[in-house]
């Protein structure tokens, strides 16, 4: 998993896996799924990232552990 945050654009794109994109969705507005040819979900974008998220550029990354 990637997540790039442009700030030139304002756009904050989170890459699940790297395999060819043949469908976007504009799932609500400024928030677009995209897909691969079998229909799973490869990467979100959000647009105006600034405007949504408190902290684009900030990332924080957890694993929580597994049930014993």
């Amino acid at each position: 998993m990637r997540v790039i945050y442009d700030r030139a654009t304002d756009t904050l794109t989170v890459i699940l896996i790297d395999t060819p994109v043949v469908e976007s969705d504009e799932e609500k507005p400024g928030v677009i799924l995209d897909y691969d040819a079998a229909g799973n979900l490869v990467s979100l974008e959000i647009l105006d990232a600034s405007l949504r998220l408190k902290s684009p550029g900030q990332i924080e990354y957890q694993v929580t552990p597994l049930a014993m």
